[in-house]
């Protein structure tokens, strides 16, 4: 059984025991979340897709941490003139594991 939901603005496909980074939330480390904008749901040949969201369907997480995700690095350059500009900068993310999908 598989689920595509909205968390924090992006779509991911989760399933039971995934693990996976986020955008950072709010809520401390430890947290039980639950997510109701469910867009599909899958089991083996049962598919069942919302118009936007699926009716009843609910994604239960647990929030494991809070981390920064690995460098991005922004070059800037204007060639024949002489003018670099390297700057840089770690996102906030946050580590979520998914526990239940329910109908």
């Amino acid at each position: 059984m598989y689920a595509i939901v909205e968390i924090g603005g992006q779509q991911f496909k989760v399933q039971k025991e995934d693990k996976l980074f986020v955008n950072l939330l709010e809520n401390e480390a430890g947290s039980d979340l639950e997510f109701d904008k469910v867009m599909l749901l899958a089991d083996g040949d049962n598919i069942q897709v919302g118009m936007p969201v699926v009716e009843g369907a609910r994604v239960k997480a647990k929030i494991l941490d809070h981390v920064k995700a690995d460098k991005v690095l922004v070059f800037k350059k204007k060639r024949r003139k002489g003018y670099q500009k390297l700057n840089g900068h770690r996102q906030p993310m946050t580590q979520i594991q998914i526990e239940e999908i329910t109908v």
